[in-house]
C-alpha cells in the first residue's frame, strides 16, 4: 500500500512536469512560478507530511493559518481567504504573504497594525476581474481609480502584486481571458506613477487554482494555489 509520503510525492511531481510544460510552451523559466499548497480541507497528518517536501502553503481561514503555522514554524504560511478588519492582527502575526488585500479600507488597516506591530508585511491586491458578484476584490476600474490612493501605503506594506480568481468551469481555457486581464492590469498599473511616488514593480500574479492553473501560468501567474491535486488519493 502506497504511503501518505509516497502519494504526494507522486502528486507534487505529476504536478511540477505541467508546471515546466506549461512555462516551456510560452518561453517561461519554471523557476518564476511558485506553488502554494492549500491545506484548508488537509488532515493535519497530510500537511505533517507534505511538509518534508514542500515549504509553501496556504489557508483561507486567519485563525487556521495561526494554529498550524504555530505548529510548523519553519514553514511559509499564506493567507489566501478573505480577511475581515478584527482579524488583521492575527493575520499579520502568522502569514508571509496576504493575498486578499479586497479593499482601500482593509489595507487600512493593515497598515494601522503593521506600524503598531513594526513590521512590513508582503501584501497582493485582491482584483474581481470575472465580475462576479459572490466574489471580493476591487473591480478593474475601481482599482485604475483608487490606485493614486493605494500606492502611498507601500511604504508601511510591501504591495508585491495582485491576486484574482477565475469563473468555475469544466474547461480552463475559460479562465485565460481573466489572467490575461490582470496581467494587463497589472502592466498598466506598474507604468502609473501616482503621487509622484516610484512606480511599484508588482512583481507577483497570484492566479491559477487546481482546475485552471496551467492557463494561468501560460498567461503570467507567479503563484498558482493548489490544493486538492496535491492531496489526490488520500
Amino acid at each position: 500500500m502506497i504511503t501518505i509520503h509516497d502519494q504526494l510525492q507522486q502528486n507534487l511531481n505529476a504536478i511540477h512536469d505541467q508546471i515546466h510544460s506549461a512555462c516551456r510552451r510560452v518561453s517561461r523559466s519554471a523557476d518564476e512560478v511558485r506553488l502554494i499548497a492549500v491545506t484548508k480541507y488537509a488532515e493535519w497528518s497530510w500537511v505533517e507530511a507534505l511538509n518534508s517536501l514542500h515549504h509553501s502553503f496556504g489557508e483561507n481561514r486567519p485563525q487556521q493559518l495561526a494554529e498550524r503555522q504555530a505548529l510548523l514554524p519553519n514553514a511559509e504560511w499564506h493567507l489566501i481567504g478573505q480577511l475581515q478588519r478584527n482579524k488583521v492582527k492575527l493575520a499579520l502575526q502568522h502569514a508571509s504573504v496576504i493575498h486578499s488585500i479586497d479593499s482601500l479600507r482593509l489595507l487600512e488597516r493593515v497598515a494601522e497594525v503593521a506600524t503598531e506591530l513594526q513590521i512590513r508585511p508582503r501584501v497582493l491586491i485582491q482584483a474581481n476581474m470575472s465580475a462576479e458578484a459572490a466574489k471580493s476584490g476591487f473591480s478593474a476600474e475601481g482599482l485604475r481609480s483608487q490606485w493614486s490612493e493605494i500606492v502611498p501605503f507601500h511604504g508601511v506594506v510591501q504591495i508585491d502584486g495582485l491576486m484574482t480568481m477565475a469563473a468555475e468551469s469544466d474547461d480552463p481555457e475559460d479562465a485565460k481571458p481573466t489572467f490575461r486581464s490582470l496581467r494587463l492590469l497589472r502592466d498598466e498599473l506598474r507604468q502609473t506613477d501616482a503621487s509622484g511616488e516610484a512606480s511599484l514593480t508588482l512583481s507577483e500574479l497570484s492566479m491559477g487554482m487546481s482546475g485552471d492553473f496551467i492557463p494561468a501560468i501560460e498567461e503570467g501567474a507567479t503563484m498558482v494555489r493548489i490544493g486538492s491535486r496535491i492531496f489526490a488519493g488520500l
